[in-house]
């Protein structure tokens, strides 16, 4: 491609990896960002905002989702005829207002990528997309962007739902979760004596605790996470209470209720079978997965179908759209069905 793109917050770390990605796609890249100077030698410095973005054909946002909407209204009148103005903020409803309102030369493009900048490849990483102005017009641009990422398109209101979910609810708990196990003056006992359970969830906090504390307080300060944590706290406060009353018959109930809504769409057991293995890095990105997937097909639940795909998904890849597949791919098909051959023998 030759074209031009200017990054708004190419230092931070999602700004460093478009830079890198549209660099390696053919794109001459210019950066701005009042954070440090910028040290790649392929990005074109730009003294100013609006001296980034003027002639260019993309503008990407790689900023502070509270800071995203003003700096949408102070450079949308600024940009050439026919350019694309790309934001991938975590929270919808505020920005896809402002987009809605940019001069109608300016094609306004609104995603999410569900991915980090640790991630090497895009090959069917989720992306998604809020339309704002021309649906069709909006997903056929992003796509020629990311050919190889995989989309959910979905309103900015939904999404924020979801992603209060996906993301907010998640990262409350885990960081919450990891404090507690900072204040363990005996960690290394406590890891010795832990199972798989334990684990799985330390690697999620872990890998939670990667991302930076901006990142983390704005995925947790969107308004729709408040009325999650609250049902989530709610059931707690139960429970616990429930538990020193001594009312076995409640807690058990509660659990039994639990397993019931989830089972009718969830096979559990089989759940565990085609898991087994999988590290807990893996599993959270199958539930990401498995939640996208069902949010994709306008289900209002997640199925054991969405499970089976995302796990197929995390494991052999995207289902490829042509039945020829090369030697190298019937070896590791081989190797996966002979893992489940195997795994239903002994279990």
């Amino acid at each position: 491609m030759n074209k031009e793109i200017a990054i708004i917050g190419v230092n931070g770390k999602m700004g460093k990896w478009f830079a890198n990605y549209f660099h390696k796609m053919g794109f001459k890249v210019k950066g701005f960002d009042t954070n440090n100077e910028i040290k790649e030698k392929f990005i074109i410095k730009a003294n100013s905002l609006v001296g980034a973005i003027l002639r260019m054909d993309y503008v990407l946002l790689c900023t502070p989702t509270k800071n995203t909407p003003e700096i949408i209204r102070l450079i949308a009148k600024e940009m050439k005829r026919g350019s694309y103005l790309i934001e991938i903020s975590s929270q919808k409803s505020k920005t896809a207002l402002t987009l809605l309102k940019t001069p109608s030369k300016v094609n306004p493009i609104c995603i999410h990528p569900m991915f980090g900048p640790g991630t090497k490849k895009i090959d069917g990483k989720n992306i998604i997309i809020v339309p704002i102005k021309d649906a069709q017009k909006e997903l056929s641009a992003t796509k020629l962007l990311f050919p190889k990422a995989n989309f959910v398109t979905i309103d900015a209101a939904e999404h924020d739902k979801k992603i209060a979910v996906i993301l907010g609810l998640t990262h409350l708990i885990n960081i919450a979760f990891a404090n507690i196990l900072a204040k363990d003056e005996k960690i290394s006992l406590t890891e010795k004596m832990s199972g798989t359970t334990f684990k799985a969830q330390k690697i999620i906090s872990e890998s939670i605790l990667t991302e930076s504390p901006e990142l983390i307080e704005t995925i947790i300060s969107n308004p729709e996470v408040r009325r999650f944590a609250e049902e989530f706290w709610k059931d707690i406060g139960r429970l616990l209470t429930d538990s020193q009353e001594g009312k076995s018959e409640q807690i058990i109930d509660y659990i039994k209720s639990s397993q019931d809504r989830i089972s009718k769409n969830v096979d559990l057991e089989e759940l565990a079978k085609i898991t087994a293995g999988l590290a807990g890095a893996d599993l959270a990105n199958v539930v990401n997965e498995a939640a996208l997937l069902a949010g994709r097909a306008e289900c209002e639940e997640v199925k054991t179908e969405h499970f089976k795909e995302a796990v197929e998904r995390q494991i052999a890849g995207l289902e490829k759209k042509s039945r020829r597949i090369s030697p190298k791919e019937r070896k590791i098909v081989a190797y996966h069905e002979s893992g489940h051959a195997l795994i239903a023998e002994v279990t």
